[in-house]
């Protein structure tokens, strides 16, 4: 039987505004086990950001439990979240979020530094991951000499320095055109396919369609949570990537 990685109980969000309280999730139970690829959906206000922060711990509930790795991190303190995010959870953002002033290289080494390697254990890592990701001759080039494909690669590349648990990906192609939508997609097929547990955050149902198990949230809620049947397999592999 396959590992639970994330357990959720009853998991509750509330936020204050002035005197009105917003219930943002409300009575979330889920399992995610190891080497799933989940994608969560649902329209603007459903609950899906809610829930992504509190499985990447950029958040804590009000209420409820959150195990990752059998270890409860839904009562951690920031410190203690902090920690969490950097060894277990590799985020991809829609918006890239790499450092300007970096190389691809720098970039993808920089959570290594947090986690305490040498400069040469760091470079040799983040430069074995991005000839992983097809990017072994865009080493030295910095963000603003890199297509947008090429940059989601190099955040790809640095969610999954680390090795963490679950790769928390946060609309991984709302800034792309879509035939390098398609090519991420296929990327992320590929990290599936080598043993890594994906929770893709998307409003879009083509994009929600790559994943193996579909959640959908509506008004904090579980709506649904089915197995997905029809798999969209794309036929492009990552050093395609434009």
């Amino acid at each position: 039987m396959a590992k639970t990685i994330i357990s959720i109980r009853e998991l509750r969000k509330v936020y204050q505004m002035g005197l009105n309280e917003v219930i943002a999730l409300q009575s979330v139970s889920l399992d995610i086990f190891k080497n799933e690829y989940v994608a969560l959906m649902g329209p603007s206000g459903s609950g899906k950001s809610t829930l992504m922060n509190l499985i990447g711990c950029l958040d804590s509930p009000t209420s409820g439990s959150y195990f990752l790795n059998e270890k409860e991190v839904s009562t951690m303190s920031d410190q203690e979240l902090a920690q969490v995010r950097n060894k277990e959870i590799g985020f991809v953002f829609q918006t890239f979020n790499l450092l300007p002033r970096l190389s691809a290289l720098e970039n993808v080494a920089l959570p290594l530094v947090y986690a305490g390697w040498s400069r040469s254990r760091r470079i040799e890592k983040a430069a074995e991951i991005l000839k992983a990701v097809g990017l072994a001759d865009r080493m030295d080039h910095k963000p603003n000499e890199l297509s947008g494909g090429q940059r989601q690669r190099v955040a790809v590349a640095r969610a999954l320095v680390n090795d963490p648990s679950i790769i928390l990906a946060d609309e991984p192609t709302g800034n792309l055109d879509s035939r390098t939508s398609y090519e991420i997609m296929a990327l992320f097929a590929e990290i599936h396919a080598a043993g890594n547990t994906i929770i893709l955050v998307t409003h879009e149902p083509d994009i929600a369609a790559h994943a193996h198990r579909i959640v959908r949230l509506l008004d904090g809620k579980v709506e649904s949570d089915q197995v997905n049947n029809n798999i969209t397999v794309p036929a492009v592999t990552a050093a395609t990537v434009g």
